[in-house]
């Protein structure tokens, strides 16, 4: 019998696989922020003019993982810093890591992990940074169980509760 593998490989955001894994990412965000399903029209708004067209080389890296050839998860990086700074050094910003409910528990969100902090030393990182919301409670177990840990906020916004950081 064959073994089902992960496999990740970078991947522009406009694609059929990476659009629909964004689509399913805003979905299941905001759906657990409005504590009600969000709308398709909800979702087009919140992935227009995203900012996730910078997730590609120079400025950042997106990733698909598909496990046994079907798309199961996405995530990015984006580079904060264009030059070193005396006291941030050059960081990148973990974004948009999601695995589709289908997916979980089989080991995918850490490897997507690992190939996006890959992705961010190739961009020359040093430091990876990301926010996230306290509701969101099995993203933040997943950044603390990869050696993530809380830090003062680099950003703000409306769905930013809490902030994390690794040296790469």
């Amino acid at each position: 019998m064959a073994r089902v593998t992960w496999t990740l490989s970078p991947e522009p955001v406009d694609t059929p696989d990476a659009t629909a894994l964004r689509r399913d990412y805003y979905d299941e965000v905001a759906s657990r922020y409005w504590k009600r399903p969000a709308t398709a029209a909800e979702i087009d708004e919140g992935l227009t003019d995203d900012g996730a067209g910078l997730l590609a080389p120079p400025t950042g890296d997106f990733r698909v993982a598909r496990f046994g050839g079907e798309p199961a998860g996405c995530g990015g990086v984006l580079l904060l810093d264009a030059e070193a700074d005396a006291d941030d050094g050059d960081r990148a910003e973990l974004t948009r890591i999601y695995l589709r409910p289908a997916f979980r528990g089989r080991g995918g969100a850490g490897l997507l992990l690992d190939a996006l902090e890959d992705a961010a030393r190739a961009l020359g990182a040093r430091r990876m940074v990301l926010n996230t919301r306290l509701d969101l409670i099995e993203a933040r177990t997943l950044y603390a169980r990869h050696g993530y840990a809380e830090i003062p906020a680099y950003c703000t916004g409306p769905y930013m509760d809490v902030w994390y950081g690794k040296e790469l």
